[in-house]
């Protein structure tokens, strides 16, 4: 199964990315309030943003790419690798971003990286 770590992980930081291109389109988008009103016009701002399309088809590959996993290693195996993406959107997050990041999480992260790290190695 450990050969199958690189796979697993190319698909964990494809969703981290995605998640990261989505908040950067929606970051573009702006702050709204959805009504009806607003509904049809802020729907054609998401379907033309570039960034939130780039993270939908991001997801999309990312996805495919975990079925290609859970066909080779057992899904109790691979399910907590999808951690590895928190730890790379929170990171984001705080240099991109300029988002919190407090120590609480910072220690949250560290105990994420060493579960991961046991997994792996199981």
């Amino acid at each position: 199964m450990v050969k199958y770590i690189p796979l697993i992980l190319l698909g964990v930081l494809l969703n981290a990315f995605a998640q990261i291109l989505l908040k950067k389109g929606m970051l573009s988008i702006g702050y709204f309030e959805l009504h009806f009103q607003t509904f049809f016009p802020i729907l054609k701002k998401v379907t033309i943003n570039s960034y939130i399309l780039s993270g939908l088809a991001s997801y999309v590959i990312s996805v495919v790419i975990w079925l290609l996993v859970l066909a080779r290693v057992e899904v109790s195996y691979a399910y907590p690798f999808l951690s590895v993406g928190y730890v790379v959107v929170a990171l984001v997050g705080y240099f991109i971003f300029q988002e919190n990041l407090s120590w609480m999480r910072v220690i949250g992260i560290a105990v994420i990286i060493v579960g991961v790290l046991l997994l792996s190695r199981s």
